[in-house]
């Protein structure tokens, strides 16, 4: 096989993901040493086409990174002004009181933001300060050195066909190396999983958990509207289906965002988390704030629910997990932002003492040791049993245990029950279908609630179709062998995009079709597949969801 030419740039540091904790990182790195070389690589179209978050936006990382972001107009214009808690029937809600949650949950100081414009203001900062972006500039491998220390990326490669032969217009990409390489590319990031494997980061750690995150903007009536209001709710539809709940952010210019989370550990394979978010809407509750309104942005991604017992070694030769590529959101919380703009300052210090040292391509041991003593150790570790005890103990038990837990653990620093141990991987749990009983969905109304392609229309997802498809089977022959008699082939319900279907057309086999254009980037797949069959694969540069303010 004849080895592909390609160019070459050094940087010191070269970050792939420009989201909070990429930006953090760069943008810290040119704080400590203007004179530093620093590069950002962005698969997305911009800066933001990819990020989604709920948000509720804690300003600690952004404090600490850049004090003065108020007057330097960073796009945090609604402060949280009330807190809501419910737990939903299928007819009525309970409101839960604030006063018993610990002072962790309050969301006192916090802002309701989109993320993607805060990440948008982020990469302007970091530019001013001579730090290089390029979005559109998907990253395909690692590079490594004959050590076999990480120390570079093969970013830009463009115009494969279908076929997986060269086009006519391809580029074969170049090679970015760095004395050091962040991997910030959030959840389930395909080279993040590779250097996870290569050096055996999770050896120690317990299984990852994932959650998967739906999210739509609506434009409301303004007299339903209640800037600086957040809701969450915990209950139905999901009942003993799922574990789970939803948010509801009354944000700027009478738009709420309004999302739904399905942990990824349910048994059910014939569960239908999309078409749960969409139910969720009829609610009373939920209904009445949007009716007479219009949905105007849809997306979706997983989430990392692991928490503290999760995170794997972060830091090995050549290079350093960020934020949610590490899994640093906290999950009672539900908030992950801050905690990877701390570990991108984390990152940036360690690699600047390594540099000035005269080091590079080494273990950057005093990240390692940041992160796991700092702001982000500090966050995780009161709240790190809230996540096992759900999963093993369900809803309610779950509130009164987990509470008291956080409750004790923030006044004394102790843990009462220890640290809970996860157990299976998300995919190990799916049940067979043969266990289960199939779930009856309503159709969606076409106001409230809609069908999965016609919202995926509102992500604004595109690729370019003459290239081999980005989500690889390891045995195409799973997915009908397997999947679809045992387990009812769960990918044609758990993509949020509709990317995968099982075709069964009159006198023919059923065939498995994937449909790589809807994808969302979402990760899902790679993560919930029971056989692990399905790998996600960047696609070509500038490709997937465009979202406007998620």
């Amino acid at each position: 096989m004849t080895e592909i030419a390609r160019e070459s740039m050094d940087y010191d540091v070269v970050i792939v993901g420009a989201g909070p904790a990429g930006l953090s990182a760069a943008i810290r790195l040119k704080q400590l040493d203007p004179d530093l070389d620093v590069v950002v690589l962005e698969k997305g179209s911009e800066v933001g086409a990819h990020i989604l978050s709920g948000a509720v936006l804690d300003p600690s990382g952004l404090n600490a990174l850049i004090p003065d972001w108020k007057e330097k107009g960073a796009p945090l214009n609604v402060p949280v002004t009330e807190d809501k808690f419910l737990m939903l029937g299928p007819e009525g809600a309970i409101g839960i009181p604030n006063f018993p949650m610990p002072p962790l949950m309050k969301n006192h100081g916090n802002y309701i933001v989109s993320m993607g414009n805060v990440c948008r203001w982020m990469a302007e900062q970091a530019e001013a300060l001579g730090v290089e972006i390029f979005p559109g500039m998907a990253c395909s491998e690692l590079v490594y050195g004959d050590d076999g220390a990480l120390k570079g990326v093969v970013a830009g490669e463009f115009g494969i066909s279908k076929d997986g032969t060269k086009g006519d217009a391809y580029e074969p990409g170049m090679v970015l190396n760095g004395k050091y390489v962040f991997l910030a590319e959030g959840v389930r990031g395909s080279l993040s999983k590779k250097a996870i494997e290569t050096f055996k980061l999770d050896a120690e750690s317990e299984p990852q958990k994932y959650g998967l995150g739906m999210k739509e903007i609506w434009e409301i009536p303004a007299d339903q509207h209640r800037e600086g209001r957040v809701v969450h709710t915990m209950g139905w539809p999901l009942g003993k289906n799922a574990g789970g709940g939803s948010f509801l952010y009354h944000a700027e210019n009478n738009q709420v965002f309004i999302g739904f989370v399905v942990h990824l550990n349910y048994k059910n394979p014939h569960l239908y988390p999309y078409m749960e978010f969409q139910r969720f809407k009829h609610h009373p509750e939920i209904a009445k704030i949007l009716k007479g309104g219009k949905r105007v942005a849809y997306g979706a991604r997983a989430i990392t629910e692991g928490g503290w017992q999760s995170i794997p070694r972060v830091a090995f030769p050549g290079g350093a997990l960020l934020g949610c590529s590490a899994g640093l959101v906290n999950v009672p919380r539900i908030k992950g932002n801050h905690n990877a703009m701390h570990s991108g300052m984390a990152a940036a210090e360690a690699a600047y003492a390594a540099i000035k040292a005269g080091r590079a391509n080494d273990e950057l041991v005093h990240y390692e040791a940041a992160l796991k003593s700092g702001p982000v150790a500090k966050d995780l570790k009161p709240v790190r049993n809230v996540k096992p005890i759900w999963s093993n103990k369900g809803l309610i038990r779950s509130l009164v245990y987990g509470g008291i837990d956080m409750w004790v653990s923030s006044v004394t620093g102790w843990n009462p029950w220890g640290t809970q141990k996860h157990g299976k991987t998300d995919a190990a749990a799916t049940g067979k279908a043969a266990d289960y009983r199939p779930i009856d969905y309503p159709k969606p109304d076409g106001v409230l609630s809609f069908d999965r392609l016609t919202n995926v229309s509102f992500s604004a997802t595109n690729h370019e179709e003459d290239q081999p498809a980005h989500l690889k089977l390891k045995d195409d022959s799973v997915p009908i062998a397997v999947n679809l008699p045992q387990y009812a082939e769960p990918a044609q319900r758990y993509c949020p995009a509709g990317v995968y279907e099982v075709v069964q057309e009159e006198g023919a086999e059923p065939r498995f079709q994937i449909n790589f254009q809807n994808c969302v980037h979402c990760k899902t797949c790679d993560i919930k597949d029971p056989t692990q069959n399905i790998v996600w694969t960047t696609p070509q540069g500038g490709d997937g969801p465009n979202y406007p303010n998620m």
